[in-house]
């Protein structure tokens, strides 16, 4: 029974995997649509990918109508689940005042988290923003 289980387990993370696979060839051929179908079944698998590609639609408006406060609610999952690129995004959302109340200090605070994950831009935009005082 426990191989049973492990192997039911193993298929899903294979089947998401390739589904968010499908989901990005989708975004680069610039089917949005495809592309925000695919990525809601990520998310919604609780691969933390998917919700940053949804976080990246919904700003974008490709393949949805344009929400900011979507994107945010998408981002922030991604990044409360450690994706560093949900953490910049939500960060990019802050700073530049995309859909929240804009809070450099809050953006700094994300762009630490992803510079602790170990992602460059994180670390470019905390220190920019360090130095600008906040």
């Amino acid at each position: 029974m426990k191989k049973f289980v492990l192997g039911l387990v193993a298929l899903v993370i294979v089947t998401f995997s390739g589904e968010l696979e499908d989901g990005e060839k989708a975004y680069q051929n610039s089917d949005f649509k495809k592309a925000f179908q695919s990525f809601i079944k990520v998310c919604n698998s609780k691969n933390l990918s998917g919700c940053n590609w949804l976080g990246v639609l919904y700003a974008k408006g490709q393949g949805t109508k344009q929400n900011y406060f979507k994107a945010k609610e998408y981002y922030q999952k991604a990044c409360d689940g450690g994706n560093v690129f949900g953490c910049n995004n939500l960060g990019n959302l802050y700073r530049d005042s995309q859909g929240v109340k804009q809070n450099k200090t809050k953006a700094k605070e994300l762009f630490g988290k992803a510079c602790d994950m170990g992602n460059q831009y994180g670390c470019d935009q905390y220190a920019k923003l360090n130095s600008q005082g906040y």
